[in-house]
């Protein structure tokens, strides 16, 4: 167990980054995902939406320089590149839903080996009463990655055979970035894209669980 080094978030979320192209249409879920959009190159056009109504989002403004009426679905201060525009609610789900999304990356609770995600209620009594928009941008996107631990707090994959939380979307997960390594998922199972230096694969599939191709 010591042998290996999880990765940071902010390691995580460069990973993410260097996965998206030019030119792609990209939606960074509430929490984690944001910090992605401060590891985009700056040499790569890519467009942020923000399902609260925003396409062009930039990065957070400088202290002093917040607008309390430009905020990201998070309610964080975020500013608006040249070119960048704001819109209906409505106009945005229709974007997500329309399949006018390339890539969404969103925050789980659990994903299964097949691409099923639950990252919306753990089904705790104080548990947020509806899914949201993530149910949307789950199915709406072309591409649908998450970006999690590996483990929870206490030591148990997020990574499962079976989703046992409230699903979110079936089979709409493409990649898992977590702070152990990277995976595909589809019909045939998770497949080891990376890992992290010093962990084997039986180390990962006794932490799993699961049997994983590579």
């Amino acid at each position: 167990m010591s042998g290996y080094q999880r990765m940071t978030r902010e390691q995580m979320a460069a990973r993410v980054a260097r996965d998206i192209p030019e030119g792609a249409y990209v939606n960074l879920g509430i929490g984690l995902p944001t910090q992605v959009a401060n590891y985009l190159p700056a040499d790569k056009e890519i467009f942020l939406q923000s399902e609260n109504g925003l396409l062009g989002m930039g990065p957070a403004p400088a202290p002093g320089q917040e607008d309390p009426d430009l905020i990201n679905a998070g309610k964080q201060p975020v500013t608006l590149l040249t070119g960048g525009c704001y819109f209906h609610h409505a106009d945005s789900f229709a974007m997500m839903r329309g399949g006018h999304l390339d890539i969404c990356v969103l925050g789980a609770f659990q994903v299964s080996q097949h691409g099923d995600l639950a990252n919306w209620s753990t089904g705790a009594p104080d548990a947020i009463p509806a899914v949201g928009g993530a149910m949307d941008l789950a199915i709406g996107a072309k591409q649908t990655y998450v970006m999690m631990d590996l483990l929870t707090k206490t030591g148990e994959s997020k990574l499962v055979a079976e989703c046992s939380y409230p699903l979110t979307g079936l089979r709409c997960v493409s990649r898992v970035y977590s702070d152990l390594g990277v995976f595909d998922l589809g019909p045939d199972g998770a497949r080891v894209v990376e890992l992290v230096d010093g962990l084997s694969i039986e180390e990962l599939q006794r932490l799993t669980g699961l049997t994983l191709a590579h």
